[in-house]
C-alpha cells in the first residue's frame, strides 16, 4: 500500500476533525428545534406569532420569529415580549439550551408555574419574565444554579411565596427586579452575598421584618427600591456604606425611628422617598451633601426638625416634599439659592416667619423654574409682594396661615397659574384685581379671610374656565352680580357666610358644568410629579377638605347671608348638583316642585328661612338624598313618604315648622282626615246594622218556621193516632 502524501493525510485529518464537531453541533441544533416545536403545540394562539416555528423548516432555525442565533447556529436570544402566547411553561424543555444566553417573556398569557427545569439553562445571563399576571406558585429554587445569571427580573407576575435564601448564590447579578410578585416573608440575610448588585427593586410585595444589615455589602449599588411593602424597625446605619447609591425608595412601609444623621454624605443620592413612614425626630442633615440631590420625598411621618440650612447649599434640588409631619423651622432657614426648584410642597407642618425677604419680595420669587407651591396649614405671617401674580406656578396654596394685608396690585398675571388657594388667613381689602388677568385659573379659593366690598361684575368674564369658586366667610355686601350666572365650566360655588341681599339670580342656563353629572374620578395638577387638587366645601352638614373625588363634586352654598325673595326655578335645572344650601337666609314662598328633578342631590338644605306652604310630593324622588334639612320654616301639610325619605329617621329636619305632619313627626290629625275618619266610622255602623237586622229577620223567620212544623207534626201524629186506633178495633 502506498503512503498518503502529508498534504492529503492532513487534509483528510482536518476533514475527520470537522466531521467531529459539527455532527454534535447539528445534533445540538436539531434538539433546540424539536423542543421549540413541541413547546408550540402546547400554546394557543401559537401560529400566527410563531408561524415559521415548524420541523419542516428546522435547517432555517435561526430564521425563526422572536429567535437570534450565535455563529454556529445555536440559539442565543429568545425574546417573546408581546408575542400573544397563551399556555404553560411545563412542556419547555429548558434543557435543549445550554447555551441561552438570553430569554425574555414579556406581556404574554402564560399561566401555571415556573419549573424548576428552568435552571438547566447553565448559560444564561439575562432571565425576564414579566407582565404575565397569572403565572403561579413560588419562585423555584433552582435558580439559584444560574452561575452566569447578570439580569434577573421576575415582575408583575401572579407568583408568591418568599425570596429563596439561594438568592444568594447568584453572585453574577448586577440586577434583581422582583417588583410586584406579592412575594413574603422577610429579606433574606443572604442579599448581602450579592455585591455586584448595581439595582434592587422588591417594590409593591407583602415583604415584613426588617431591612437587613447585609445590605450594606452591596456597595455596587446604585438604585435600592423597597416601596410599597410592610417592612418595619429601623433604617440601618449600613446603608451609608453604599457611596454609589443614586436612588433611594422607601415610601409605603412601616418603618420607624430617626434617619441616621449620616445619610447622603459622600454619596451619589440625587432621589430620597421615605415618605408614608413612621420616622420622627431630625430629618438628616447631610442629605444634600453629594451636591447632585434633586428629589426629597418625606411626606407623611413624624419628623419634628430641619436643621438650620439643611437644604441651603442644595442648588441640585428640583422637588421637596413634606407634607403633614411635624416640622418646627423658621421658613428662611431652610430654603437658600435653588435655581432648579419645581416643586415645594411643606403643607401642615409648623413652619413660622414671613414669605417676604429683607427686600421685601417673596423668598420663592426667585425660584423662576416653581410650579407647584404648598405653605399650607403652617404659621406664615406677613403679607405678599407685586411679584406674587408674575410668578410662574400653576399652583399655589397658602391657606390656613395667618397671612395678612392686601394683595398688591399688578397689571399682569402668570398664564401658568391655574390654581389658587389663599383660604383661612387674615387677608383684607376688595376683591382682587389683580385676578382680573388670570385667565387660565381653574380654582380660586378666597374663602375666610377679611375681604370686602362687592363682588366685581367682570369675575366671570375674566375668569372664563374656573370650576371651583370659593369666597365664604368674607365681608363682601351686596347683591350676587347677575353675571356670575355666565360660568359655563364652573362646579362649585360657594358664597355663604357673608353680607350678600337681594333674590338670588334665577337664570342658570349657562351654569353647564352643572347640568349633567361630572364622571372624572380625581382633579390632578400633572407634571412630572401628581399632585392632588384640595377645596374645602361643607358637605352634609359638616365641613370636609376634598381631595378626592373632587372632580365629580358639584354644588351651590349661599347659605349665612340675607338672601330673600323666592327660590328660583331655575335652580332645578342644574341636574347634576349633589349640594344645595340656601339656609339661613330670608327666603319665601314655596319649595320649588321641580325640586324632585335634582336626581343626583345628596344633602339639601333649606333651613332657618320663611318658605311656607307644602313640601313638594317630588321631594321623594331624591333616592341618593341622605342629608336633609328643612327646619324653621313656616311649612305645612303632610311630610311626603319614599324609600329614601323613610331612611331619615332625625325629626329635627323638619322641625320648627307648626303645619308639618307625618314620619318622622307626628301623624296628621286634621279637618280632612276627621272626615275621612267619620265616614269611615259611619260605614262601619251601616254595616252593623245591616247585620243586625238580617240577623233578626233569620232568627224570626227560624222561629215561625219551628211553630208550622211543630202545628204540622202533631196533626199528623194525631192522625197516625187515631189510624192505627181504628184499625185494632176492626
Amino acid at each position: 500500500m502506498k503512503h498518503l502524501h502529508p498534504v492529503g493525510l492532513l487534509l483528510l485529518s482536518c476533514t475527520c476533525l470537522l466531521l467531529c464537531f459539527f455532527a454534535p453541533v447539528r445534533a445540538g441544533i436539531q434538539r433546540e428545534a424539536e423542543a421549540l416545536v413541541n413547546w408550540k403545540a402546547s400554546l394557543g394562539g401559537a401560529d400566527e406569532s410563531l408561524g415559521p416555528w415548524s420541523m419542516a423548516n428546522s435547517t432555517s432555525l435561526c430564521k425563526w420569529t422572536h429567535i437570534s442565533c450565535n455563529s454556529i447556529g445555536h440559539i442565543r436570544e429568545l425574546d417573546l415580549s408581546g408575542a400573544s402566547l397563551n399556555g404553560t411553561l411545563d412542556d419547555f424543555d429548558f434543557s435543549a439550551f445550554p447555551r441561552l444566553k438570553k430569554l425574555i417573556m414579556y406581556q404574554n398569557g402564560l399561566y401555571g408555574t415556573i419549573p424548576a427545569g428552568i435552571g438547566n439553562l447553565t448559560s444564561l445571563v439575562v432571565l425576564r419574565i414579566f407582565s404575565n399576571p397569572y403565572l403561579r406558585g413560588a419562585i423555584p429554587c433552582s435558580i439559584a444554579g444560574l452561575k452566569h445569571l447578570g439580569v434577573l427580573e421576575l415582575a408583575h407576575l401572579g407568583l408568591d411565596g418568599t425570596l429563596p435564601e439561594e438568592i444568594g448564590n447568584l453572585t453574577s447579578l448586577e440586577e434583581l427586579h422582583l417588583d410586584s410578585i406579592t412575594l413574603t416573608g422577610s429579606i433574606p440575610l443572604t442579599i448581602g452575598m450579592l455585591t455586584e448588585l448595581r439595582l434592587l427593586r422588591l417594590s409593591n410585595n407583602n415583604l415584613t421584618g426588617s431591612i437587613p444589615l447585609e445590605i450594606g455589602n452591596l456597595t455596587e449599588l446604585q438604585g435600592m427600591y423597597f416601596s410599597y411593602n410592610y417592612l418595619e424597625g429601623s433604617l440601618p446605619g449600613t446603608i451609608s456604606h453604599l457611596i454609589k447609591l443614586q436612588e433611594l425608595y422607601l415610601s409605603f412601609n412601616q418603618l420607624g425611628g430617626h434617619i441616621f444623621a449620616e445619610l447622603g454624605n459622600g454619596s451619589l443620592l440625587g432621589t430620597v422617598d421615605v415618605g408614608y413612614n413612621n420616622f420622627s425626630g431630625q430629618f438628616p442633615s447631610s442629605i444634600c451633601d453629594g451636591g447632585v440631590l434633586s428629589v426629597v420625598s418625606a411626606e407623611y411621618n413624624g419628623f419634628t426638625s430641619l436643621q438650620h440650612q439643611t437644604f441651603q447649599n442644595c442648588t441640585s434640588l428640583e422637588f421637596v416634599f413634606f407634607m403633614e409631619n411635624n416640622i418646627v423651622a423658621e421658613l428662611a432657614d431652610v430654603f437658600g439659592q435653588h435655581p432648579r426648584l419645581e416643586k415645594m410642597v411643606f403643607s401642615q407642618n409648623q413652619l413660622h416667619g414671613t414669605l417676604l425677604t429683607d427686600q421685601d419680595e417673596v423668598f420663592a420669587c426667585n425660584y423662576t423654574s416653581l410650579n407647584l407651591l404648598d405653605l399650607s396649614n403652617n404659621a406664615l405671617h406677613g403679607g405678599l409682594s407685586k411679584c406674587f401674580w408674575d410668578m410662574r406656578l400653576g399652583f399655589m396654596d397658602l391657606s390656613s396661615n395667618s397671612l395678612s394685608g392686601v394683595l398688591p396690585l399688578s397689571e399682569t398675571c402668570s398664564h401658568t397659574l391655574g390654581f389658587l388657594h389663599l383660604a383661612n388667613n387674615h387677608l383684607r381689602g376688595t376683591f382682587p384685581l389683580g385676578l382680573k388677568k388670570c385667565k387660565y385659573l381653574f380654582t380660586l379659593d378666597l374663602g375666610g379671610n377679611h375681604f370686602s366690598g362687592t363682588i366685581p361684575s367682570w369675575v366671570s368674564t375674566s375668569l372664563p374656565v374656573l370650576k371651583f369658586l370659593r369666597l365664604s366667610s368674607n365681608m363682601f355686601d351686596g347683591i350676587i352680580p347677575h353675571q356670575i350666572l355666565e360660568f359655563q365650566h364652573l362646579q362649585v360655588l360657594d358664597l355663604s357666610k357673608k353680607k350678600l341681599t337681594g333674590p338670588i339670580p334665577h337664570d342658570f342656563k349657562n351654569f353647564t358644568g352643572m347640568a349633567h353629572e361630572q364622571k372624572n374620578i380625581d382633579i390632578i395638577y400633572y407634571d412630572h410629579y401628581m399632585y392632588a387638587e384640595r377645596i374645602e366645601i361643607v358637605w352634609k352638614n359638616v365641613d370636609h377638605v376634598y381631595n378626592k373625588m373632587i372632580a365629580a363634586m358639584v354644588g351651590i352654598d349661599l347659605s349665612g347671608n340675607s338672601h330673600s325673595q323666592e327660590i328660583p326655578n331655575g335652580l332645578t335645572t342644574l341636574l347634576g348638583l349633589r349640594y344645595l344650601n340656601l339656609s339661613g337666609n330670608l327666603l319665601s314662598g314655596c319649595i320649588p316642585e321641580g325640586i324632585g328633578n335634582l336626581v343626583l342631590l345628596e344633602s339639601l338644605d333649606f333651613s332657618r328661612n320663611q318658605l311656607s306652604g307644602q313640601i313638594p310630593p317630588s321631594i321623594a324622588a331624591l333616592k341618593g338624598m341622605s342629608a336633609l334639612n328643612l327646619s324653621s320654616n313656616e311649612l305645612s301639610g303632610r311630610i311626603p313618604t319614599g324609600s329614601q325619605l323613610q331612611t331619615l329617621l332625625d325629626p329635627s329636619i323638619y322641625s320648627n315648622n307648626s303645619g308639618l305632619c307625618g314620619f318622622p313627626l307626628i301623624d296628621c290629625v286634621n279637618s280632612s282626615t276627621t272626615q275621612n275618619e267619620s265616614q269611615a266610622e259611619d260605614r262601619e255602623a251601616l254595616w252593623l246594622y245591616c247585620f243586625v237586622a238580617a240577623g233578626f229577620m233569620f232568627g224570626f223567620w227560624l222561629y215561625c218556621g219551628m211553630i208550622l212544623f211543630h202545628s204540622e207534626a202533631t196533626k199528623m201524629i194525631c192522625s197516625c193516632m187515631l189510624f192505627f186506633q181504628a184499625t185494632c178495633n176492626v
